[in-house]
């Protein structure tokens, strides 16, 4: 569980790095993070982070742009946060996913 922990931090570290009206995914922060198959932990850090206010979540969408942890946000909390940062999100998706992306690899 201590590694989960650590993991957990290493991945709210690079969360908390991401810029207002962007977004990045999953695999992306694992990929940076040397997590080799490691979405589906940054997922569960992103799940087990809701009560921490100085960790944006909802910036973090699967690779596709699609809102898949917008359930653990309560309604349509996810979108509305993403909105009001300037991103139209339709039908649970990203518009213009590309131009909103973020990569830690390549911007930190």
């Amino acid at each position: 569980m201590a590694a989960n922990l650590n993991s957990f931090d290493a991945i709210y570290q690079v969360v908390q790095l991401i810029p207002t009206g962007k977004v990045t995914s999953y695999g992306a922060i694992a990929a940076y993070l040397g997590m080799k198959g490691g979405a589906r932990m940054v997922g569960w850090a992103m799940n087990a982070s809701h009560t921490l206010e100085n960790v944006p979540a909802h910036r973090v969408v699967n690779r596709n742009g699609l809102l898949t942890g917008k359930n653990f946000f309560g309604g349509n909390r996810m979108q509305e946060l993403l909105e009001a940062e300037g991103i139209q999100v339709i039908d649970d998706k990203i518009v213009g996913f590309q131009q909103h992306f973020w990569d830690p690899s390549s911007e930190l």
